[in-house]
Protein backbone atom coordinates (compact mmCIF):
# COMPACT_ATOMS: atom_id res chain seq x y z
CA UNK A 1 0.00 0.00 0.00
CA UNK A 2 2.78 2.38 0.85
CA UNK A 3 4.56 2.06 -2.75
CA UNK A 4 1.03 2.02 -4.27
CA UNK A 5 0.67 6.21 -2.65
CA UNK A 6 4.36 6.73 -3.73
CA UNK A 7 3.80 5.69 -7.32
CA UNK A 8 0.68 7.88 -6.83
CA UNK A 9 2.17 10.97 -5.77
CA UNK A 10 5.00 10.51 -8.21
CA UNK A 11 2.78 10.63 -10.70
CA UNK A 12 0.67 13.52 -9.06
CA UNK A 13 4.02 15.69 -8.84
CA UNK A 14 5.21 15.19 -12.56
CA UNK A 15 1.39 16.15 -13.54
CA UNK A 16 1.85 19.25 -11.73
CA UNK A 17 5.17 20.19 -12.91
CA UNK A 18 4.21 19.37 -16.49
CA UNK A 19 1.54 21.71 -15.84
CA UNK A 20 4.02 24.53 -14.02
CA UNK A 21 6.07 24.33 -17.05
CA UNK A 22 3.18 24.67 -19.71
CA UNK A 23 1.82 27.67 -17.88
CA UNK A 24 5.20 29.21 -17.65
CA UNK A 25 5.94 28.44 -21.59
CA UNK A 26 2.38 30.71 -22.18
CA UNK A 27 1.74 33.87 -21.78
CA UNK A 28 -1.08 36.19 -22.12
CA UNK A 29 -1.27 39.44 -24.21
CA UNK A 30 -4.03 41.47 -23.86
CA UNK A 31 -4.89 44.53 -26.86
CA UNK A 32 -3.71 47.18 -24.63
CA UNK A 33 0.26 46.18 -24.45
CA UNK A 34 2.90 45.16 -26.83
CA UNK A 35 5.47 42.45 -26.15
CA UNK A 36 8.91 42.47 -27.06
CA UNK A 37 10.69 38.44 -26.36
CA UNK A 38 14.03 39.10 -25.41
CA UNK A 39 16.18 35.90 -25.16
CA UNK A 40 19.11 35.82 -23.20
CA UNK A 41 19.20 39.65 -23.26
CA UNK A 42 18.85 40.23 -26.55
CA UNK A 43 15.43 41.26 -27.99
CA UNK A 44 13.88 38.54 -30.11
CA UNK A 45 10.60 39.38 -31.83
CA UNK A 46 7.62 41.92 -30.69
CA UNK A 47 4.09 40.23 -30.14
CA UNK A 48 0.60 42.74 -31.15
CA UNK A 49 3.06 45.67 -32.42
CA UNK A 50 1.21 49.02 -32.99
CA UNK A 51 0.57 48.82 -36.65
CA UNK A 52 -1.32 51.81 -37.90
CA UNK A 53 -4.95 51.26 -39.57
CA UNK A 54 -5.01 47.60 -37.96
CA UNK A 55 -8.46 46.49 -37.03
CA UNK A 56 -8.79 45.85 -33.48
CA UNK A 57 -8.40 42.00 -32.46
CA UNK A 58 -6.51 41.40 -35.48
CA UNK A 59 -3.01 42.32 -34.17
CA UNK A 60 -1.29 39.23 -32.35
CA UNK A 61 -2.78 39.76 -29.37
CA UNK A 62 -3.87 36.71 -27.09
CA UNK A 63 -1.98 33.11 -25.95
CA UNK A 64 1.66 33.75 -26.88
CA UNK A 65 4.36 30.48 -26.42
CA UNK A 66 7.57 31.17 -25.07
CA UNK A 67 10.89 29.06 -23.82
CA UNK A 68 10.76 29.25 -19.82
CA UNK A 69 13.89 30.19 -18.09
CA UNK A 70 15.40 31.56 -21.77
CA UNK A 71 13.21 34.07 -22.72
CA UNK A 72 11.19 36.97 -21.06
CA UNK A 73 8.00 39.16 -21.31
CA UNK A 74 8.93 43.10 -21.62
CA UNK A 75 5.72 44.56 -21.76
CA UNK A 76 4.94 48.13 -23.14
CA UNK A 77 1.97 50.20 -23.21
CA UNK A 78 0.52 50.48 -26.51
CA UNK A 79 -1.81 53.13 -26.23
CA UNK A 80 -1.92 56.97 -26.17
CA UNK A 81 0.75 57.93 -22.91
CA UNK A 82 0.73 62.03 -21.65
CA UNK A 83 4.18 63.72 -20.66
CA UNK A 84 3.00 66.76 -18.57
CA UNK A 85 5.13 69.66 -18.36
CA UNK A 86 6.36 71.24 -15.27
CA UNK A 87 4.53 75.12 -15.22
CA UNK A 88 8.13 77.28 -15.68
CA UNK A 89 8.53 80.88 -17.10
CA UNK A 90 9.45 81.43 -20.73
CA UNK A 91 10.30 84.70 -21.93
CA UNK A 92 8.28 85.69 -25.33
CA UNK A 93 9.79 87.76 -28.21
CA UNK A 94 8.39 90.82 -26.84
CA UNK A 95 10.16 89.84 -23.79
CA UNK A 96 7.23 89.37 -22.00
CA UNK A 97 7.91 86.66 -19.07
CA UNK A 98 4.92 83.78 -19.37
CA UNK A 99 3.74 81.23 -17.31
CA UNK A 100 2.91 77.94 -19.73
CA UNK A 101 1.44 75.05 -18.81
CA UNK A 102 1.84 71.99 -21.68
CA UNK A 103 1.60 68.55 -22.29
CA UNK A 104 2.55 65.94 -24.96
CA UNK A 105 0.95 63.14 -25.75
CA UNK A 106 2.87 59.96 -27.66
CA UNK A 107 2.69 56.45 -28.69
CA UNK A 108 5.58 53.29 -28.57
CA UNK A 109 6.09 52.74 -32.42
CA UNK A 110 8.88 50.60 -31.91
CA UNK A 111 9.24 48.76 -28.71
CA UNK A 112 12.67 46.99 -29.53
CA UNK A 113 13.97 50.36 -30.08
CA UNK A 114 12.29 51.79 -26.96
CA UNK A 115 13.33 48.39 -25.13
CA UNK A 116 17.26 49.40 -25.84
CA UNK A 117 17.17 52.66 -25.79
CA UNK A 118 14.75 53.58 -22.80
CA UNK A 119 13.63 50.16 -21.18
CA UNK A 120 10.57 51.41 -20.20
CA UNK A 121 7.86 53.63 -21.04
CA UNK A 122 8.32 55.23 -17.89
CA UNK A 123 11.78 56.51 -18.56
CA UNK A 124 10.94 57.55 -22.21
CA UNK A 125 8.40 59.88 -20.75
CA UNK A 126 11.11 61.06 -18.06
CA UNK A 127 13.45 61.40 -20.94
CA UNK A 128 10.81 63.55 -23.32
CA UNK A 129 9.78 66.35 -20.47
CA UNK A 130 12.78 68.17 -20.76
CA UNK A 131 12.69 67.50 -24.12
CA UNK A 132 10.08 68.98 -24.04
CA UNK A 133 10.41 71.96 -21.80
CA UNK A 134 13.26 73.14 -24.14
CA UNK A 135 11.92 72.83 -27.79
CA UNK A 136 8.89 74.77 -26.08
CA UNK A 137 10.99 77.48 -24.91
CA UNK A 138 12.84 78.07 -27.79
CA UNK A 139 9.91 78.19 -30.09
CA UNK A 140 7.66 80.69 -28.39
CA UNK A 141 10.89 82.71 -27.38
CA UNK A 142 10.87 83.26 -31.32
CA UNK A 143 6.84 84.53 -30.91
CA UNK A 144 5.41 87.73 -29.47
CA UNK A 145 2.78 87.08 -26.71
CA UNK A 146 -0.43 89.10 -28.97
CA UNK A 147 0.98 85.97 -31.50
CA UNK A 148 -0.31 83.32 -28.68
CA UNK A 149 -4.19 84.78 -28.80
CA UNK A 150 -4.29 83.99 -32.67
CA UNK A 151 -4.41 81.49 -35.18
CA UNK A 152 -0.59 81.47 -34.94
CA UNK A 153 -0.86 79.52 -31.84
CA UNK A 154 -1.90 76.52 -33.98
CA UNK A 155 1.19 76.73 -35.84
CA UNK A 156 3.60 77.63 -33.01
CA UNK A 157 2.57 73.80 -31.39
CA UNK A 158 2.73 72.23 -35.02
CA UNK A 159 6.39 73.40 -34.82
CA UNK A 160 6.64 72.43 -31.30
CA UNK A 161 5.44 69.32 -31.95
CA UNK A 162 7.59 68.27 -35.12
CA UNK A 163 10.80 68.99 -32.95
CA UNK A 164 9.74 66.86 -30.37
CA UNK A 165 9.05 63.80 -32.65
CA UNK A 166 12.38 64.19 -33.92
CA UNK A 167 13.77 63.79 -30.70
CA UNK A 168 10.86 61.17 -29.29
CA UNK A 169 11.82 58.60 -32.64
CA UNK A 170 15.15 57.82 -30.98
CA UNK A 171 13.33 56.05 -28.02
CA UNK A 172 11.44 54.36 -30.40
CA UNK A 173 7.88 56.95 -30.06
CA UNK A 174 6.04 59.34 -31.77
CA UNK A 175 4.92 62.43 -30.37
CA UNK A 176 1.42 62.55 -31.52
CA UNK A 177 0.23 66.02 -30.38
CA UNK A 178 1.58 69.18 -27.92
CA UNK A 179 -1.05 71.24 -26.15
CA UNK A 180 -0.39 74.33 -23.50
CA UNK A 181 -2.96 74.24 -21.08
CA UNK A 182 -2.12 77.88 -19.80
CA UNK A 183 0.08 80.56 -21.18
CA UNK A 184 -0.28 83.74 -19.12
CA UNK A 185 1.07 86.49 -17.98
CA UNK A 186 2.42 86.17 -14.30
CA UNK A 187 -0.15 87.82 -11.66
CA UNK A 188 0.48 91.05 -10.54
CA UNK A 189 2.09 94.80 -12.27
CA UNK A 190 3.09 93.09 -14.82
CA UNK A 191 0.00 91.93 -15.81
CA UNK A 192 -2.22 94.69 -14.71
CA UNK A 193 0.54 96.75 -17.26
CA UNK A 194 0.35 94.31 -19.79
CA UNK A 195 -3.51 94.90 -19.78
CA UNK A 196 -3.44 98.63 -20.09
CA UNK A 197 -0.99 98.35 -23.02
CA UNK A 198 -3.56 95.72 -24.61
CA UNK A 199 -6.18 98.63 -24.07
CA UNK A 200 -4.37 101.54 -25.09
CA UNK A 201 -3.62 99.51 -28.44
CA UNK A 202 -7.01 98.51 -29.36
CA UNK A 203 -8.02 102.60 -28.47
CA UNK A 204 -5.71 103.56 -31.26
CA UNK A 205 -6.51 101.21 -33.97
CA UNK A 206 -10.14 101.92 -33.16
CA UNK A 207 -9.47 105.74 -33.79
CA UNK A 208 -7.11 104.65 -37.02
CA UNK A 209 -10.06 102.73 -38.59
CA UNK A 210 -12.42 105.87 -37.68
CA UNK A 211 -10.45 108.17 -39.14
CA UNK A 212 -10.22 106.38 -42.53
CA UNK A 213 -14.05 106.00 -42.72
CA UNK A 214 -14.27 109.79 -42.17
CA UNK A 215 -11.67 109.91 -44.72
CA UNK A 216 -13.85 107.41 -47.21
CA UNK A 217 -16.86 109.34 -46.11
CA UNK A 218 -15.79 112.70 -47.30
CA UNK A 219 -14.67 111.07 -50.55
CA UNK A 220 -17.66 109.07 -51.42
CA UNK A 221 -19.47 112.72 -50.74
CA UNK A 222 -17.42 114.61 -52.61
CA UNK A 223 -17.44 112.43 -55.35
CA UNK A 224 -21.57 112.37 -55.32
CA UNK A 225 -21.82 116.14 -55.20
CA UNK A 226 -19.52 116.06 -58.46
CA UNK A 227 -22.01 113.83 -60.42
CA UNK A 228 -24.98 115.66 -59.41
CA UNK A 229 -23.28 118.82 -60.81
CA UNK A 230 -22.32 116.87 -63.90
CA UNK A 231 -26.07 116.20 -63.74
CA UNK A 232 -26.92 119.41 -63.43
CA UNK A 233 -24.89 120.80 -65.54
CA UNK A 234 -26.52 117.94 -68.55
CA UNK A 235 -29.78 118.60 -68.07
CA UNK A 236 -29.32 122.59 -67.85
CA UNK A 237 -27.74 122.22 -71.39
CA UNK A 238 -30.24 120.06 -72.64
CA UNK A 239 -33.03 122.41 -71.21
CA UNK A 240 -32.35 125.60 -69.49
CA UNK A 241 -36.19 126.72 -68.94
CA UNK A 242 -37.02 123.03 -67.28
CA UNK A 243 -33.13 123.66 -64.91
CA UNK A 244 -34.26 127.42 -64.14
CA UNK A 245 -37.63 125.95 -62.83
CA UNK A 246 -36.25 123.63 -60.59
CA UNK A 247 -33.90 126.04 -59.04
CA UNK A 248 -36.52 128.29 -58.83
CA UNK A 249 -38.51 125.48 -56.50
CA UNK A 250 -35.43 124.70 -54.21
CA UNK A 251 -34.97 128.46 -53.35
CA UNK A 252 -38.78 128.72 -53.08
CA UNK A 253 -38.94 125.46 -50.63
CA UNK A 254 -35.68 126.71 -48.97
CA UNK A 255 -37.13 130.12 -48.64
CA UNK A 256 -40.92 130.09 -47.82
CA UNK A 257 -40.75 127.02 -45.13
CA UNK A 258 -38.41 128.37 -42.48
CA UNK A 259 -38.28 125.70 -38.97
CA UNK A 260 -39.02 128.69 -36.65
CA UNK A 261 -42.03 130.36 -38.45
CA UNK A 262 -41.16 134.09 -37.21
CA UNK A 263 -40.02 135.48 -40.28
CA UNK A 264 -42.42 137.04 -42.36
CA UNK A 265 -41.98 137.90 -46.21
CA UNK A 266 -44.02 140.74 -48.21
CA UNK A 267 -43.13 140.89 -51.78
CA UNK A 268 -45.04 142.83 -54.41
CA UNK A 269 -46.79 140.20 -56.75
CA UNK A 270 -45.07 141.95 -59.91
CA UNK A 271 -41.99 140.60 -57.61
CA UNK A 272 -39.41 138.45 -60.33
CA UNK A 273 -38.89 136.58 -57.61
CA UNK A 274 -42.36 135.17 -57.57
CA UNK A 275 -42.48 134.41 -61.58
CA UNK A 276 -43.01 130.84 -61.79
CA UNK A 277 -45.70 131.06 -59.57
CA UNK A 278 -47.16 133.07 -62.64
CA UNK A 279 -46.82 130.94 -65.07
CA UNK A 280 -44.18 133.46 -66.93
Amino acid sequence: MPAFLSMNQRIAAGAIALLVLLLMCVIVVPETQQVVIVRLGQPVRVVNRFAPNADFGRTGAGLVWRIPFFEQAVRIDRRVLDVDMERQQVTSLDQRRLEVDAYARFRVIDPIKMYETAGTVDRVAQQLQPILNSVLRQELGKRTFASLLTPERGQAMARIREGLDREAREYGAQVIDVRIKRADLPDGTPLESAFARMATARAQEAATIAAQGQKNAQIIRAQAEAEAARIYAESFGKDPDFYDFYRAMQSYDYTFTQKDGTTSIILSPDNRYLQRFKGD
